[in-house]
């Protein structure tokens, strides 16, 4: 179970994390978790590179490990970089110390002041030890998701919710990886072309 667009109350809840940015402007920050990886991330560099768009990635520092050469292309491509841990921690379910010692093997990576916790799961006391530690860390949700992870979601449908939630100034996950790889193939072009005829622009964080 998840939800597309991303209700007020949980933001209420979570005011410390950013889960949208208030824009004037036309704009749509696009993000990718789970990469870098073969095939998949290089398709998404060239579908932005397509379209004049620049996004966030949040890599697992596990792949940035294995794939350092596609790592690079993010940089030299002029994205912005994000921590998502080293092992796509679940921390709901993951000690503290333990939380925080992968964050920072990813950090060594990254270098990054922004993090996106892995399923959108974290515990305050997980927040507050970070931003303790690492002053100007910013922790980025969302408030629009794809869905493109769900293998029981077709393109069209996946492409149809993208669509109708996002809005200017809405922080939008993707995934990079190979479980959303037909539904990503599929949507990513199609709502950059939808979306660029109605004006929008895409940032990095």
């Amino acid at each position: 179970m998840y939800l597309i667009k991303t209700p007020f109350w949980l933001r209420w809840l979570y005011p410390g994390l950013v889960w949208r940015k208030i824009s004037a402007k036309p704009v749509i920050y696009l993000t990718f978790d789970d990469g870098p990886i073969p095939e998949v991330t290089p398709f998404v560099l060239s579908v932005l590179e397509r379209y004049d768009a620049k996004a966030t990635f949040f890599c697992i520092g596990d792949n940035i490990r294995k794939h350092p050469g596609i790592f690079q292309k993010l940089i030299e491509g002029g994205h912005a970089i994000g921590n998502h841990t080293f092992n796509h921690l679940k921390g709901w379910k993951t000690k503290d110390e333990v939380y925080l010692e992968n964050f920072k093997l990813c950090d060594n990576l990254t270098k990054s002041k922004l993090f996106r916790p892995p399923y959108g799961r974290i515990k305050r006391s997980q927040v507050s030890k970070l931003k303790n530690e690492y002053p100007g860390l910013k922790i980025i949700m969302w408030d629009v998701l794809s869905g493109d992870f769900d293998l029981g979601l077709s393109p069209e449908k996946c492409l149809k919710n993208v669509l109708k939630a996002t809005e200017a100034g809405s922080i939008v996950v993707f995934h990079d990886s190979l479980k959303a790889f037909e539904r990503l193939e599929y949507v990513l072009p199609r709502a950059l072309e939808f979306w660029k005829k109605q004006g929008y622009s895409f940032e990095k964080l």
